[in-house]
């Protein structure tokens, strides 16, 4: 039996912990205390740690938790030290002891080297796909991240998406400034409250979920391309135009 346990980090990232009774996996761990700590009170061992991307937040603690005899696993980089074995688009990986898999996915927009891992217990998916937004585009186009987007779209409904970064109410007031009568919209917006309230993470989300409050994986609704119209005055011509105005609006918000 395998768990996903979010350890906070920093003011608003998750280091995704995999583990079961004896082991356990962590996905971009910006920072080695919190996960010492965590692995320490569970009395686990750290075996292997996946990086989705360079960026310092995602990768400060691999050093320090590297002492320790762990497989470091990330995308093809100059930019990221210590890791073991780089991955690439289709290659799988086998993590034992927990014993499961993912797909490795190139997915290029907020930095160009980003990968994410999908498998069983969910999406990984870094700073790409967030609940109801999705990651800057530092390194890439609005059509490159667009296109990662709707791979992720095209994964099962029920699948789990471990983002990185407690940013789901800030998503929400934007995507409702958007689109202020939408009724899912309000509903996600009323339980996320709820939760942050209680100090609780939003997260994982599920692809189902996304594809009905998310603004960027709705891109071909009519409703949102005339929101855009309404906040720029020109209405965009396809969804790639859609995709690069919500997310511009989105940065100057």
């Amino acid at each position: 039996m395998i768990s996903v346990f979010p350890i906070p980090a920093f003011t608003d990232n998750y280091i995704w912990c995999l583990h079961n009774d004896t082991h356990a996996v962590v996905v971009d761990p910006g920072d080695a205390a919190p996960v010492q700590a965590f692995l320490q009170q569970q009395q686990l061992t750290l075996t292997h740690i996946l990086i989705t991307h360079h960026h310092p937040d995602h990768i400060g603690g691999v050093a320090e938790l590297k002492k320790a005899n762990v497989t470091v696993i990330g995308p093809v980089s100059q930019r990221i030290a210590h890791i073991d074995k780089a991955v690439s688009e289709a290659d799988t990986i086998l993590l034992e002891p927990l014993n499961i898999a993912f797909q490795v996915m190139e997915v290029p927009a907020h930095t160009r080297e980003h990968i994410a891992f999908y498998g069983e217990p969910g999406l990984f998916c870094g700073d790409t796909l967030f609940s109801a937004g999705c990651g800057r585009l530092f390194e890439g186009t609005p059509q490159q991240m667009h296109q990662v987007l709707q791979r992720y779209a095209h994964l099962p409904e029920h699948t789990k998406v471990y983002c990185t970064h407690e940013y789901t109410q800030a998503n929400l007031r934007f995507a409702l400034d958007l689109l202020p009568d939408d009724e899912a919209l309000l509903q996600y917006a009323t339980q996320v409250n709820q939760l942050r309230q209680q100090n609780t993470p939003t997260l994982p989300t599920t692809i189902a979920r996304e594809k009905k409050v998310n603004p960027y994986l709705r891109v071909s609704e009519r409703l949102l391309a005339e929101a855009v119209q309404r906040k720029t005055g020109a209405l965009p011509d396809n969804d790639t135009e859609t995709f690069a105005a919500v997310r511009h609006l989105k940065d100057q918000f």
